[in-house]
């Protein structure tokens, strides 16, 4: 059954980041990021994978365009990496680095797809993590002077714009427990790193509009989070990790306030002056939905909460049980399309007049079949049946991107999860389009 019409104008993308498909890391001046140091360290990522190669993007553009230009989508969504333009993340710039993303934004227009551009995909210089990171706050004001630099060069074509992706994702997981890039286990202590993002990503935005680019936002991860029980430990749980994913970020960029006084009184510097430039007004509002996540309070088994794989520290004020009554993906994330228009109301209900048009700027699954992947053609039907769902009950979505258009290195996990349209095989690197590459395109075209 075709999908129902979504409105004119609707913008149907692709979604990658640098470190995740570019390869090429320590050529033409790049300099070394936290993940090539991460994924050097021996137990870090599975199988001892890491973003060399990845998926060589960075010499096969021109033939990834080409796909995308078949695919027949609006936009492509893909980030700049930090350490091949500012190789020491700031001061001298890597002319050679800023010259590739001239040349990917060319091709793009010139196969009639808008780029769409992330400046920060969690690929920090390493150069920058020795002087503190994101613990420090100059780093917030070295992204700036990061942005003006892109954004002097690429402004005049790029469609959209991101300063940061997920910054959720790289305080806890970077630097709250460690199992990503660079690799802290700060617990609690780690809070100033979601400040110092947030104050990068104001700045930033600031930034690009005195260079010149418009049409700015965020990417930031949110899910629909569901106690474990009725019980007042697991409620209470699921009350704090709510807080600390979906409005930690959010609230911030979009109100100017963090969602607690005790979050805000645990944040660095001058706060009150800081959140007026955090929430510099955005002209639009990015989430990025995979899966709900069940919460319940900490276990006494002795053991911490496992992601992804990985175990967690003990001591967090959590765990994940898992969410039953529903198919996963091969990640083992539940496919559950309505969490999606969940989402979606949620972030409507909590931040009404505050919350610009939004965008679907990641939404995917992984599953191991190489060509043939009828799964993957499921999940995208239904989560796109419940965005209509959503659309039509009066929330403002303009677009749908989808991760990813290629298979590629995904963090800790390495090579063992395939997100993309396009098989890759990374012996080779020769790219297939998969039965949901030809699902896409063909709907894209119906759409229109």
């Amino acid at each position: 059954m075709a999908l129902p019409t979504f409105p004119d104008g609707f913008l149907w993308g692709v979604s990658t980041s640098a470190y995740q498909i570019e390869g090429a890391v320590d050529e033409d001046g790049r300099g070394p990021s936290t993940w090539d140091t991460f994924s050097a360290l021996p137990g870090k990522v599975l199988g001892g994978d890491t973003g060399r190669t990845a998926t060589d993007h960075y010499h096969r553009y021109r033939e990834d365009v080409a796909l995308m230009r078949e695919l027949g989508v609006d936009a492509y969504r893909f980030s700049v990496a930090w350490p091949r333009v500012l190789p020491d993340g700031h001061g001298a710039v890597n002319k050679a680095g800023l010259d590739f993303y001239d040349r990917l934004v060319d091709e793009l227009c010139a196969a009639g797809i808008a780029p769409a551009v992330t400046l920060y995909h969690w690929d920090t210089p390493q150069k920058v993590e020795d002087d503190g990171g994101w613990l420090n706050r100059d780093t917030a004001f070295r992204f700036a002077d990061y942005a003006t630099v892109v954004g002097e060069r690429l402004g005049d074509r790029v469609h959209m714009w991101m300063p940061l992706n997920e910054p959720m994702v790289v305080t806890l997981f970077g630097y709250a427990v460690g199992i990503h890039a660079p690799g802290r286990a700060l617990m609690f202590e780690a809070l100033p790193v979601a400040h110092h993002q947030l104050l990068a990503h104001g700045l930033a935005t600031r930034a690009l509009r005195a260079a010149g680019a418009s049409n700015i936002g965020i990417a930031n991860h949110h899910v629909p989070a569901w106690p474990a029980s009725d019980s007042p430990g697991d409620v209470g749980a699921t009350k704090l990790y709510d807080g600390l994913v979906n409005d930690l970020y959010a609230a911030p960029v979009l109100t100017g306030r963090y969602p607690t006084d005790e979050l805000a009184r645990a944040m660095p510097g001058p706060v009150a002056e800081d959140l007026e430039i955090i929430s510099t007004p955005l002209d639009w509002y990015g989430v990025n939905y995979y899966a709900p996540t069940r919460v319940a309070a900490p276990s006494s088994g002795g053991t911490g909460p496992v992601v992804d794989g990985a175990a967690l520290p003990e001591g967090l004020p959590f765990d994940f049980p898992p969410v039953e009554g529903y198919p996963t993906t091969d990640f083992g994330w539940p496919v559950v399309p309505s969490g999606l228009r969940e989402t979606l109301t949620m972030l409507v209900d909590r931040y009404g007049e505050h919350l610009p048009p939004v965008y679907i700027t990641e939404g995917g699954c992984s599953y191991h079949d190489e060509v043939h992947d009828q799964r993957r053609i499921e999940y995208l039907d239904g989560h796109l049946r419940a965005l209509h769902e959503a659309i039509e009950s009066g929330i403002d979505v303009r677009g749908y991107f989808v991760w990813s258009i290629v298979d590629n290195f995904e963090w800790s996990v390495g090579y063992s999860q395939r997100f993309g349209l396009v098989h890759v095989d990374f012996d080779t690197l020769a790219r297939t389009p998969k039965d949901s590459f030809h699902w896409y395109r063909d709907m894209i075209k119906a759409q229109r």
